[in-house]
């Protein structure tokens, strides 16, 4: 009692018992050798070999033509990055020293003054090692990498009892093998839109902690509502003493008159503090919304913790107030379960599209990227993005951006379109991973739902790897130990406040009913669907399932021909030359666009290779512009209808949002074709009767921060296209039908320019123009 009574007094004059934690980031230039040691040069950390290569001018930029071939020897050799550094605090002073790696991709034996600190083999985790008794003045420090490649074989050459498929990609996307056996972004050993580019290096923070007592190593803010909001605080904590530690916790929320005291205690190795603070019933929350349902609102919380012996830890964090409801229930008038979202009781449709990593090398992503991504989706009127399981757990950036715009996010884990071992070393890694996730990402009211993996479900329930009937059970066993009883064991644990869903597509709560995988994943009348039909007329809706929630559907379409410049050499520039033929990873997928192209656009005939290659681009982009705006629309327009026991469809994220290289894929935001009019046409475009060949003409002028471009057109001119090159930036309206003789775009630019630049690099394309 007298010693909470000290505390409450050392808390009311600011004081502390003892100075705080001291945080050394190891971030900088660090050196890097391969295997044999032919090559020794500087790199980057947080960054990874491919890039330090490239900035030293030792390779080429790997999406150049073929170097995604040429450069496969980068992945299968082994690095080694290594540094010297001065300890920069007096050692005996503190308890525990830890070295913390936030993120390292992925397989490497760690040193420290040649002392064995550990191994990594995930690169979704994050990794702390104990060095207190080894650290010295000056230290020299060892990450020795193993090739993914090979440590990913070697893995599955281990597994003897039985394989687990698929064992490589389709041959098509010139991709690794054996994916499913490490834990690496999954789509780096290719995918149908991407390369292979198996990365090594150390691709998030590094640093030394020192403290005594205790230190905070999570923090997170989790709100819940019965009748009063509520706030749960929890905080974990890295606890050096032998003994518990009592103290007191105050959390202070200004604008919503709340101040509450906690005595607490702390239990030694990873000890935990949870506090749940009732809101004052005299404070009006205001509640976090979607976007273009309301605003997002958020609060200052300074949480203090003064712990016996130790020293004061002030946290200062934002609460968001939301609630969040995945509604499965029967429907009138249908068979099977609605499957839609509430936010703040509140029914809510999911407009918006699906991410994938925005590079190949996450250290080139920068805030800037990710803020122009996510707020062109924002202005696009998106409120949802599905993180898909192929490839990475964002960074917090893109979450904090996605909470400033009300982005939802539909959260994966990080396992896709495969089947995955079970051992116990496999599982303890996996859990590790999920736990850190999930306590990295709960704060943020964006995140919406959590999702065991993508298509899994489906793989095993429509049998993609061809698996005997008699070795059927093995398979299914292993999927519900891993996403059952490991993933979603651990998510329930840490998080209440979100629905949990086992895979995408599902049938829900009737997949758990037939035991975690239905007969058909696909089925309208329950759970969420994914959809591709690239043969049937995309303007024929008849062919569109009437689902309760589309999750993924789409159509591909090959990139500005001024983004494919910027790789490729003259050359390349034809249909049908190697480079389009290199560059296309998803099987029959050129000539999947032509036949699309071919129900209501007339193909260009021209002589000139190179104009006709610019006007199929065109064409493509056309194409798939008009395709998903079908598929879309006939997913709204099925929100309200229930037709033959079909419709309610609350939910629509085409595939994908964004491009990670420059090749055909399914991406829309390549400065994209879209307007905010739309025009029913009557007929296929090359149908059409009394379109005329058309002038058109374009001013440019600067006002204030953005560009002026006035158009003029001498007659109609359908799927008006701007494009600047590689002048990064949006314009207000792209691939309109251009009815009247004039039209004003506005160009928003993304980096400084001028009217000479913007100028320069113009083109002004209608479908008039493709001859």
């Amino acid at each position: 009692m007298l010693l909470l009574l000290i505390m409450i007094m050392m808390m009311a004059a600011g004081g502390a018992a003892a100075g705080g934690p001291e945080v050394h980031s190891l971030r900088g230039i660090w050196r890097l050798g391969n295997g044999n040691g032919s090559l020794s040069l500087r790199g980057e950390v947080p960054g990874c070999v491919h890039t330090a290569l490239l900035r030293r001018g030792l390779i080429q930029d790997p999406y150049n033509r073929f170097n995604d071939v040429l450069y496969r020897w980068i992945s299968l050799d082994n690095w080694t990055y290594s540094r010297t550094f001065k300890t920069p605090f007096d050692v005996r002073k503190w308890q525990k020293v830890n070295l913390v790696f936030e993120g390292v991709d992925t397989v490497a034996h760690i040193l420290l003054n040649n002392v064995t600190l550990g191994r990594t083999n995930n690169m979704f985790n994050r990794y702390s090692f104990d060095i207190t008794s080894m650290i010295k003045e000056v230290n020299f420090i060892q990450v020795h990498f193993i090739s993914a490649i090979s440590y990913a074989a070697e893995q599955s050459r281990c597994h003897k009892a039985y394989s687990v498929p698929p064992a490589c990609p389709p041959p098509v996307q010139k991709g690794e093998c054996h994916a499913n056996f490490i834990r690496k972004e999954q789509c780096s050993f290719s995918w149908d839109w991407g390369p292979s580019f198996p990365t090594q290096g150390i691709w998030k923070d590094v640093r030394i902690e020192a403290y005594n007592h205790y230190h905070l190593i999570y923090f997170s803010l989790t709100p819940f509502f019965a009748q009063q909001w509520s706030l749960e605080i929890e905080s974990i904590f890295n606890v050096a003493s032998s003994k518990p530690i009592a103290g007191l916790a105050t959390v202070n929320i200004p604008k919503l008159q709340t101040e509450q005291t906690y005595s607490v205690k702390l239990q030694p190795g990873e000890g935990s503090i949870v506090l749940l603070i009732n809101i004052s019933k005299n404070s009006t929350v205001e509640t976090w919304w979607p976007n273009g349902h309301g605003k997002q609102i958020g609060y200052n919380v300074t949480t203090t913790f003064i712990m016996e012996g130790g020293y004061q830890i002030e946290k200062i964090s934002k609460a968001y107030f939301r609630t969040v409801e995945l509604v499965q229930e029967p429907i009138p008038g249908s068979p099977g379960l609605s499957f839609y979202f509430k936010i703040n009781g509140q029914p809510v449709f999911l407009k918006g599209s699906n991410w994938i990593p925005a590079d190949s090398f996450q250290d080139r992503v920068t805030y800037d990227t990710l803020w122009l991504l996510l707020k062109s989706a924002a202005d696009a009127n998106m409120n949802a993005l599905r993180i898909w399981g192929g490839g990475i757990y964002e960074q917090d950036d893109f979450y904090d951006i996605c909470d400033e715009l009300g982005i939802m996010i539909w959260q994966d884990f990080m396992f896709a379109c495969a089947l995955y071992p079970t051992n116990q070393d496999y599982l303890e890694s996996v859990r590790a991973e999920v736990s850190h996730q999930v306590r990295r990402l709960k704060s943020h009211p964006s995140v919406v739902l959590w999702s065991g993996n993508n298509e899994n479900e489906a793989a095993i329930a429509s049998n993609w790897f061809s698996i005997p009937h008699a070795d059927r059970e093995v398979y299914i066993k292993d999927y519900v130990m891993l996403y059952v009883k490991n993933i979603r064991e651990i998510v329930l644990a840490e998080d209440k406040s979100r629905p949990f869903v086992v895979s995408s597509p599902t049938n829900g709560l009737e997949s758990i009913k037939e035991g975690w995988l239905s007969e058909n994943p696909y089925d309208t009348h329950y759970g969420d669907t994914h959809f591709y039909d690239y043969s049937s007329d995309c303007w024929n809706w008849s062919v569109y399932p009437r689902t309760r929630f589309a999750s993924e559907y789409g159509f591909q379409s090959w990139p500005s021909f001024s983004t494919l410049e910027k790789v490729s050499s003259a050359v390349d520039w034809s249909y049908t030359s190697n480079f389009s033929l290199h560059r296309q990873h998803h099987e029959n997928g050129n000539d999947q666009m032509l036949q699309q192209i071919g129900y209501h656009f007339k193909l260009p005939l021209t002589t000139d290779p190179i104009k006709k290659f610019k006007d199929t681009i065109y064409l493509t982009q056309v194409m798939q512009a008009q395709c998903v705006k079908t598929e879309t629309e006939f997913y709204r327009s099925s929100r309200s209808e229930i037709i033959k026991g079909e419709g309610h469809t609350m939910g629509a994220l085409y595939w994908q949002l964004n491009d990670i290289w420059q090749a055909p894929s399914w991406s829309s935001l390549e400065d994209g074709l879209q307007s905010p009019m739309n025009h029913h046409f009557l007929s296929s475009l090359k149908d059409a009767v009394g379109l005329e060949k058309t002038q058109l003409s374009a001013t440019v002028s600067q006002q204030d921060d953005v560009y002026i471009f006035d158009l003029q057109t001498t007659a109609i001119a359908p799927f008006v296209t701007l494009d600047v090159g590689n002048i990064k930036g949006r314009f207000s309206d792209n691939g309109f039908l251009m009815l009247e003789r004039k039209k004003v775009v506005i160009f928003y630019p993304w980096e400084p320019t001028s009217v000479e630049e913007l100028e320069k690099s113009f083109t002004l394309t209608s479908l008039m123009d493709v001859a």
